[in-house]
């Protein structure tokens, strides 16, 4: 995961926990008390809502398997902040209206207070779900890659195997062409020792056939 949106995510959570006090203590308070901290919790909301563009930005320059996963919980975060947004305003309603602001405290705020804590419980186990789900996929990329660097690291191998045979292949062709032409030359030989031994033999028997002659006519005269 990215290390900046971590620092947002943080960021935000630590000002969400605090606005939600600050409202609860709001809720109960008068005059200009009140009005001090509504202007609080205002300019928090404020710094509450550009954390959340940054961690949007932050997300959507991510990878698509990172993206996904964080843009999940920027949208449980963007709930969480419309929730603190609504509290505000009918706190602030309550306020320009006496009698609303004693029925919203009479039936409403209690439980308002409590549906955002267990919403805040929720996006927490969501936040929670959410870390584990990108763990594992850390985990699956982790092996992904040492999967592919173990491929690699055998194609390299293959590659160099691929390189001595062909080395080998071409030495025997080497040593092939030689054994043809040694080949070709002692047939050559073969043909010219034939040759020669019939040259050979027919002027020894030329001279046989001269040597009966003078020796026939040496005789009959």
């Amino acid at each position: 995961m990215s290390h900046v949106f971590e620092a947002y995510e943080r960021q935000y959570c630590e000002l969400s926990a605090n606005l939600s006090k600050t409202i609860t203590s709001a809720s109960i308070l008068d005059g200009e008390q009140k009005k001090q901290k509504i202007s609080e919790v205002k300019e928090g909301l404020d710094d509450a809502e550009s954390l959340i563009r940054k961690m949007d930005l932050e997300a959507r320059s991510l990878p698509p398997s990172e993206k996904a996963t964080l843009l999940a919980k920027l949208r449980e975060y963007k709930n969480d902040l419309n929730n603190l947004k609504a509290e505000v305003k009918r706190i602030m309603s309550a306020n320009s209206d006496p009698s609303s602001r004693d029925r919203l405290m009479e039936s409403g705020m209690i439980n308002t207070t409590m549906a955002s804590g267990n919403q805040r419980e929720r996006l927490m186990v969501s936040t929670e779900r959410l870390n584990q789900s990108s763990d594992r996929i850390r985990e699956s990329r982790k092996t992904m890659l040492e999967t592919e660097e173990l491929g690699v690291s055998i194609l390299q191998d293959l590659h160099q195997q691929r390189q001595s045979l062909l080395h080998a292949h071409s030495t025997l062709h080497g040593v092939d062409d030689n054994i043809s032409r040694s080949k070709r030359i002692l047939t050559n030989m073969t043909r010219r020792m034939n040759r020669n031994k019939w040259i050979i033999g027919s002027i020894i028997a030329a001279l046989v056939v001269a040597i009966i002659l003078v020796l026939y006519f040496k005789l009959t005269h």
